[in-house]
């Protein structure tokens, strides 16, 4: 498979086909230098050359331990077998993303061969490429592809953040002469519902994706699904509801005992705010686990 714009040399192709016989499953050329392609004066622009085409290709060698230097490279060669069992949905620009790295999950034996970029052939219109139409296209798919980086990640960075704030505002600690209060608590209690939140689509998103197909098993997450299940989990998300329940009928107590007139904030909100936290995260737990059964269930 070749861009039909006369900018790749198809008699590479035999190249192409002995990588095959070999026994790969995918060949992919490479035209940037740091894979030992060329790329001719005028055949690329300097954005796609010296950012859009090595920044995508190292974040799929990063994230998706893509083996090649070059992931959007128009000349590639595959099997039929390989093909079938990719299913392939993408309709625009992130197609070519979409075969290297569904390709590097599934297994496939992947190889990279050296090429030269000529300028484009075409006269009757302008390329198709919209820079950055096409750059978004590829980042969201890069992004919903990797539950980790786009939900995991950011979401138990969010909940460290979290957990810190309130051990330095509970006990209400100053540090370099900044005390940390119940405005603390309540940012930390906001980083940690949002991060919670992200982890559990982190995990929502790679059991329905893997439930589609549209990833390989993953062994760690059956691991954990076998060891939790609905019921603790559900247990859990009881456990955190009743503790937050339980600081809540607290404040309302000392509320009452203060004849519901004002109240010390300072020392209520100690209370209130880990007690809605508390709640949030419980019933966040329940639903979500309802849902993951849900989406775990195998429909024919």
């Amino acid at each position: 498979m070749a861009d039909a714009d006369s900018s790749y040399d198809l008699a590479q192709a035999p190249r192409f086909l002995d990588e095959l016989r070999k026994g790969r499953d995918l060949v992919q050329g490479c035209r940037l230098p740091s894979g030992g392609g060329r790329i001719l004066p005028g055949a690329m622009p300097r954005l796609h050359r010296w950012w859009d085409n090595p920044m995508f290709s190292w974040l799929a060698r990063l994230w998706f331990h893509a083996p090649v230097h070059d992931i959007h490279c128009g000349m590639r060669a595959f099997t039929r077998e390989l093909f079938d069992r990719l299913g392939l949905q993408c309709t625009g620009m992130e197609f070519a993303s979409e075969m290297i790295i569904k390709a590097t999950l599934s297994g496939a034996r992947i190889g990279e061969i050296p090429i030269t970029l000529s300028p484009d052939g075409r006269r009757a219109h302008a390329p198709h490429l919209r820079t950055f139409r096409d750059g978004w296209r590829h980042s969201r798919f890069f992004l919903v592809f990797s539950p980790r980086w786009l939900f995991l990640l950011p979401g138990v960075a969010l909940m460290v953040a979290g957990i810190a704030g309130y051990a330095v505002a509970f006990p209400r600690r100053t540090i370099v002469g900044v005390t940390f209060d119940v405005h603390t608590m309540l940012v930390a209690s906001l980083a940690l519902i949002v991060g919670f939140q992200s982890v559990l689509f982190a995990v929502m998103t790679k059991v329905f994706s893997i439930a589609e197909g549209l990833l390989p098993e993953d062994l760690w997450l059956q691991r954990i699904v076998r060891r939790f299940g609905l019921e603790k989990a559900l247990l859990a998300g009881a456990l955190l509801s009743i503790a937050g329940l339980a600081l809540l009928a607290l404040s309302v107590e000392e509320w009452r005992v203060a004849h519901f007139g004002p109240l010390d904030y300072s020392r209520t909100m100690r209370r209130l705010i880990p007690g809605v936290t508390l709640t949030a995260l419980g019933v966040q737990t329940v639903l979500s686990s309802f849902f993951l059964s849900i989406l775990g269930m195998k429909r024919r």
